[in-house]
């Protein structure tokens, strides 16, 4: 019985913590509103101050939020997902390797040179030049939708730059992997055939078979439906991960698949739930940084974090040029691009047992912090929607036009 009560106590303690911190992340959230920007900086904060080190550290199970927090960023790509075509993605895919390489040259190389001028080791100094590469999805999902941008002109092109850049990791992070512990050519090459040949088999099944396992399930009610794509989230996503391939991709698949009252059914049912897992994920995100960890690294962190916001807007520029948007519209493809996340702390995680392992993760801390609070912002205040019929695609389906509405040219 006291071990029952003891487990009880703790048990309520927690409840106690996390309800508030829910009720504070709703006040952050109210805020944000009432501010017209994304709620993801307040998030960010509110981890920092609830972390390790912060000013009120909460007692809870590391595991449990991390789980929590994953789950989000499924949430969040899949509901990114549903927003999309798979006609669209094969029209991107076809004409991305000119913003794919761009992509590359422009985020990579400043993070590995940088890491040269620092002195370290050129292993190190390739891995802070994937940590400045590749952009955080989870982020530009959350962007996306709180700014009201899923149907902009510019979005796809995003879109299409996110999975190329999970095409990319597919091949970047094993031979990293490589490089830290010295495995062999062959290994390094088996294990990167294995993981782009199961990103295309996802692609494949997602495209061929998505009116299928639409027609299924539009049999069954919201809940059954619900509990369907969860599941087939969570597993898709989970077979991705064993194969070596971004959960993320997975997730957003499983939304692209999905097709006519079927989409619009699941995406009026995932968004509750996608903002609850994502404000975990934030939230965490900053929870496992140690603000004293960070003071060091924080002027070479913030010279990066410029050069690398003006990489983004470089490859967003090319990317929605090629797609055929306006000078506007390009802009806000490359402020939607600039913040790190996820993918760069797995990324320098990789060089923990290195020589130059503490500095490369304090400075990648600091960097993707910087760059998942500023870019945002950027993305709010630069480029702004100058109206939603100058910047939006035509609907997929037709919708009876409004009188109402004057038509406005685009800019």
């Amino acid at each position: 019985m006291n071990v029952l009560a003891a487990a009880g106590s703790h048990a309520a303690t927690v409840f106690v913590e996390i309800g508030a911190v829910a009720l504070a992340l709703a006040v952050l959230a109210r805020l944000a509103g009432r501010l017209g920007i994304t709620t993801i900086p307040f998030y960010l904060l509110a981890g920092l101050a609830v972390g390790k080190g912060g000013i009120a550290p909460l007692d809870v199970s590391a595991d449990f939020i991390s789980l929590v927090a994953e789950i989000g960023v499924l949430l969040l790509l899949l509901a990114l997902g549903l927003e999309y075509s798979a006609d669209e993605l094969r029209r991107g895919l076809r004409t991305g390797l000119v913003p794919g390489a761009t992509d590359a040259v422009a985020n990579f190389t400043p993070g590995f040179v940088a890491g040269l001028i620092l002195g370290w080791h050129p292993t190190a100094a390739v891995l802070l030049g994937g940590v400045c590469w590749v952009t955080s999805s989870g982020i530009v999902a959350k962007v996306l939708a709180d700014l009201d941008r899923l149907a902009n002109r510019e979005t796809p092109a995003v879109l299409n730059l996110l999975v190329i850049e999970d095409l990319a990791m597919a091949v970047f992070l094993p031979v990293a992997a490589a490089l830290v512990t010295g495995r062999d050519l062959a290994a390094t090459v088996g294990t990167v055939a294995v993981a782009v040949g199961a990103v295309l088999v996802i692609l494949v099944a997602a495209v061929r078979l998505g009116g299928r396992l639409s027609t299924l399930l539009a049999q069954g009610s919201d809940e059954a439906l619900l509990l369907a794509v969860f599941g087939l989230t969570l597993l898709i996503g989970g077979l991705a991960q064993k194969l070596e391939v971004s959960a993320a991709i997975g997730a957003f698949l499983v939304g692209l698949a999905l097709s006519g009252p079927v989409q619009a059914r699941a995406g009026a049912l995932i968004g509750p739930m996608r903002d609850l897992f994502a404000a975990v994920f934030f939230l965490f995100f900053s929870f496992q940084v140690r603000p004293s960890d960070l003071v060091d690294a924080l002027a070479p962190a913030a010279v990066l974090a410029i050069v690398a916001a003006a990489g983004k807007l470089v490859t967003g520029w090319v990317a929605a040029g090629h797609a055929g948007v306006g000078r506007a519209g390009r802009v806000r493809a490359g402020t939607v691009l600039i913040a790190r996340g996820e993918f760069s702390i797995v990324i320098a995680s990789l060089g923990a047992g290195l020589a130059d392992g503490p500095d490369l993760g304090a400075l990648a801390a600091a960097f993707v912090l910087l760059t998942a609070i500023g870019g945002p912002l950027a993305a709010r205040y630069v480029g702004r929607n100058p109206g939603r019929s100058a910047t939006t695609r035509p609907p997929q389906a037709s919708t009876p036009p409004q009188a109402s509405t004057p038509p406005q040219s685009p800019p």
